[in-house]
């Protein structure tokens, strides 16, 4: 199944603590169905300090779950569902619903 959502897309939270927040997807963990998102579901964390990183409270996002993240329209910056189709040249592209506006290729 060809992912809906990738790492790089823009992508706007639909519910929880940071509805209606916007941000880039960082990383994708498909297996547990979520993504991290730049700026969203940001928590402080007290670390121990180690050779490499240093002590203190830290701030960092956890994962989000993909069922409460849309992707951002590249038009409009509201949000779209997500579509396929194969362009002309036999190349599969998604889209957005909303605008019907290519968003890959």
């Amino acid at each position: 199944m060809a992912a809906r959502i990738r790492k790089g897309d823009r992508v706007v939270v639909l519910s929880g603590r940071d509805k209606g927040r916007n941000g880039e997807v960082l990383k994708m963990l498909p297996a547990a169905g979520r993504a991290i998102v730049q700026g969203v579901n940001s928590v402080r964390r007290h670390q121990k300090q180690t050779q490499t990183q240093e002590g203190g409270i830290i701030s960092k996002e956890l994962p989000i779950d993909l069922s409460n993240l849309a992707l951002e329209d590249p038009k409009d910056g509201k949000p779209t569902r997500i579509g396929f189709k194969v362009l002309k040249d036999g190349k599969k592209v998604r889209f957005a619903k909303r605008s019907g506006e290519v968003i890959d290729g």
